[in-house]
């Protein structure tokens, strides 16, 4: 099996090809289509709803497209104060723009806050961050938070069940008190989805101030001793094991 075993070389659409050549996401890819910036066998396209093969001659903004990258997976330890964007509308420093020079365009696989820090996965294959980020996958995602305020081990201990707050649902979070210091605690928190800033809204409706979110695994991947700033490639070996013999990244259908 080679290292691009989780690419699919069957028949597939557009935005999903543009993506494994590395140069965007798939949702980014449909947007280019849209603005009538790809080009099909010499003529624009409006539609991503196209179908190609391997021999499809594509074209942005008048340039051949690259050929198919081999698929690589990054684990990235995001610091605190870096929005996970490859451009910000209030010009806030984002993680693409620290990372070094040498790297391939890279697209993250889910987001962390600009207050949290911690493992983030990063691709050169916006199919592939497009199946890990779905919760079919069912991988967890782990944290490590610091909290002020009693926590309520039975609280805690319900959030197992899912949770309603400020009229959004919650799927199940694992929680568990680690460690306590007068009224600050460490908590290790695991979900398998995570909406947008969901752990802090959690425990925060259970009356407790998160003053550090750190994640320290997502599936199988985990953040380890890797240094603040630190990105470090994931073995070809690894990421065909962690996807299985065979493994495909999803149709774009």
């Amino acid at each position: 099996m080679t290292d691009r075993a989780v690419n699919d070389p069957a028949p597939e659409r557009i935005a999903k090809r543009i993506a494994r050549a590395g140069l965007c996401s798939r949702r980014e890819a449909e947007r280019w289509i849209a603005a009538g910036r790809v080009a099909l066998d010499g003529r624009i396209l409006t539609s991503p709803a196209v179908t190609v093969g391997e021999d499809a001659r594509i074209s942005i903004d008048g340039t051949p497209l690259p050929a198919p990258k081999t698929t690589g997976l990054w684990r990235y330890h995001k610091p605190v104060g870096l929005v996970t964007s490859h451009r910000d509308p209030e010009g806030r420093p984002t993680v693409f723009e620290r990372l070094p020079a040498h790297l391939p365009r890279l697209i993250s696989i889910g987001r962390l806050d600009i207050g949290s820090e911690g493992l983030l996965l990063l691709t050169n294959d916006g199919a592939l961050a497009r199946r890990l980020e779905l919760p079919a996958t069912g991988w967890i995602r782990r944290y490590r938070a610091r909290v002020y305020g009693a926590v309520d081990d039975g609280a805690l201990a319900k959030l197992a069940r899912g949770i309603r707050v400020a009229g959004i649902d919650y799927g199940p979070i694992a929680a568990a008190l680690d460690r306590r210091t007068g009224r600050n605690a460490w908590l290790t928190v695991s979900l398998r989805e995570g909406k947008n800033r969901e752990l802090r809204r959690v425990l925060e409706h259970l009356g407790l101030e998160v003053s550090r979110l750190v994640r320290i695994a997502y599936g199988p991947f985990q953040l380890g001793k890797l240094a603040p700033g630190a990105v470090a490639k994931v073995s070809a070996k690894v990421l065909r094991d962690q996807l299985g013999p065979g493994a495909r990244a999803p149709s774009a259908r």
